[in-house]
């Protein structure tokens, strides 16, 4: 399967799930964004590796990295490689120059793996089709639509709340969570959209 290179483009604090982040990554070839919540460690070890930051001592991901060197392996890439019940899987690809390994992963920890030993990482259509949203760039709309869509969206945030939303209602409402770049509103809106189809 084609193997589809992603940018991390945003970590943001979650604003439904306490203790949670929200970790958008994007095709870096197109417009497709794909959010992630993941858990405060994590966003941190990804954090801390992202702004160059150099705690005083080694974090787990750290270690990691010093054990594989210290065993002469080096790693290939990341894979986001399935999405089931709503969960994202991850594989990270490692070698020791004679065979290669797929080691199961949280995206999450292979994420802040990867960006340690600094290789790519990448998904597949499958996955961007079913979990991706589009990037519109055409965000520019009168105040007058932009305070009506808020009022749609605000007092229907909760994902109960999204299965009373016309399937139009919801597309508008994904498009406005998209120019506001609120992705973990739209990851809310997708999965409804998807769970009707």
């Amino acid at each position: 399967m084609k193997k589809i290179k992603l940018e991390i483009l945003g970590l943001s604090p979650s604003q439904s799930q306490a203790g949670s982040f929200a970790l958008v990554l994007g095709e870096e070839l197109g417009n497709r964004r794909l959010p992630i919540i993941i858990g405060v460690f994590e966003a941190q070890a990804i954090a801390v590796q992202i702004e160059n930051i150099v705690p005083n001592r080694p974090m787990t991901h750290d270690l990691f990295k010093s054990f594989a060197e210290g065993m002469n392996y080096t790693l290939k890439e990341i894979i986001i490689s399935d999405l089931k019940e709503g969960i994202f899987y991850a594989k990270i690809v490692c070698t020791d120059g004679l065979r290669e390994v797929e080691i199961d992963a949280r995206p999450s920890d292979a994420i802040a793996i990867g960006l340690r030993f600094g290789i790519p990482i990448y998904t597949n259509e499958a996955i961007l089709s079913e979990a991706g949203i589009i990037s519109s760039s055409d965000t520019e709309e009168d105040d007058e639509d932009d305070d009506t869509i808020k009022e749609t969206i605000e007092p229907k945030a909760g994902k109960d709340q999204l299965r009373d939303v016309s399937f139009d209602e919801l597309q508008r409402l994904l498009e406005d969570a998209l120019a506001r770049e609120d992705y973990e509103k739209a990851a809310k809106i997708r999965d409804e959209m998807g769970r009707r189809n």
